[in-house]
């Protein structure tokens, strides 16, 4: 029996230890251990990497988001149009600067934000949309400009796991007003701790975000606003900048092995990919690539029929990592019940898919022995062995 973890970073950060190690005693000696020119070095080649004119090194993907928020004016009396089946720093952010997120539902095939929906929702309150490019799948970035264009939306786009993804070419992060990204340990581009990135195209956002990322604070001790500590740390800085040359290797590494599933596991009973007009009778749906540019942060299969936690059961048994991303809605979460935001009893999909997601792994130096394994285990699944 082969054992398969959900996800494995000794292998990628062994083969970079000694650059690693270069770069702490580096950091260390410089005794430059706040911003800096590591932290300036990183953000300019992740603006060129994503083509954006602008990005600023920040303290976690969470920060990113409400970095930009507050440098959007966001607050008390807004309403920002978001996916309910996401993870929760994205209404959370919304949440603690005192506006209101309004429950938006996601599309049942490539998991992300339903514009149909969102235009049913849009209020006299509505300031901004926050489009989720979830398991590294880009949203369709000309609906969502047009969309925020017609009604006069701000756009943040969350990418926290979908740094590489493309729509046509363009990248997300470079769409919106602002885009936000995680550089959280398990993420495409993951650091060793917390840490994140936020772009914009906006010259004076940008100027407006550099100042709120350190207090509010210019010149030195002049504070105009109340900002807040969003700094990322020169160390994290220079480990991460070691990586990214290799992020296109890693996200294509992804996608070959998510080409695998789907080529393994292509004509097998009770299998079939996550399309419109799918066999109705397939008990596992393999996900899509919509987009033809995703990243495959997630390899989220859909289980049908009330099997998940069995095939749960199933692959854990045979030493097989998987998790469910998201099990509850973000409209469920206790904090958010009994506020009942707008679009609490109008997301179906989100809800739906909270009770048939499931997450098995794709990280990028999966072996051939492992890859396989998964594959024969879901097709015995299939076939009832785990039923």
């Amino acid at each position: 029996m082969t054992n398969v973890p959900l996800l494995d970073l000794g292998p990628q950060n062994r083969a970079l230890e000694a650059q690693f190690e270069a770069a702490f005693r580096d950091v260390l000696r410089s005794n430059q251990f706040i911003m800096g020119p590591r932290l300036e070095a990183f953000e300019k080649d992740c603006a060129a990497f994503l083509g954006v004119k602008h990005a600023l090194g920040v303290s976690s993907g969470t920060d990113a988001l409400l970095l930009a928020l507050m440098a959007l004016d966001v607050g008390e009396g807004d309403e920002v149009l978001l996916p309910s089946f996401t993870f929760f720093a994205t209404a959370g952010s919304v949440a603690r600067l005192g506006a209101t997120p309004v429950w938006v539902d996601v599309n049942p095939h490539h998991f992300n934000l339903d514009l149909e929906d969102a235009a049913r929702k849009v209020g006299p309150r509505t300031r901004a949309i926050m489009p989720v490019h979830l398991f590294g799948q880009s949203g369709d970035l000309d609906a969502l400009q047009a969309f925020a264009a017609k009604h006069r939306l701000r756009v943040i786009e969350d990418a926290a796991q979908s740094m590489g993804a493309r729509w046509k070419g363009r990248a997300t992060m470079s769409s919106g007003d602002f885009g936000a990204t995680s550089f959280f340990p398990s993420k495409n581009l993951g650091g060793m701790g917390d840490s994140g990135l936020v772009t914009t195209q906006d010259d004076a956002l940008a100027e407006r975000a550099r100042i709120l990322r350190v207090h509010g604070m210019q010149p030195k001790y002049f504070h105009r606003e109340v900002g807040a500590n969003f700094r990322m740390d020169p160390l994290q800085a220079a480990l991460l900048h070691l990586k990214l040359p290799h992020l296109p290797e890693y996200n294509c590494a992804r996608a070959g092995n998510a080409h695998f599933y789907h080529g393994a596991l292509k004509g097998v009973a009770g299998i079939a990919e996550n399309r419109p007009g799918a066999d109705p009778a397939a008990k596992i749906l393999l996900p899509v690539d919509f987009s033809g540019q995703g990243i495959w942060n997630q390899f989220t299969l859909r289980v049908t029929g009330g099997r998940r936690d069995a095939l749960k059961a199933f692959l854990t048994e045979r030493k097989i990592g998987c998790e469910i991303y998201y099990p509850i809605p973000l409209h469920r979460q206790q904090c958010f019940v009994d506020q009942k935001y707008r679009g609490f009893d109008s997301v179906p999909v989100s809800e739906r898919l909270a009770g048939e997601v499931l997450s098995i792994p794709i990280f990028p130096e999966l072996t051939g022995e492992q890859r396989q394994w998964v594959a024969d285990s879901l097709a015995d699944f299939a076939a009832g062995k785990g039923a």
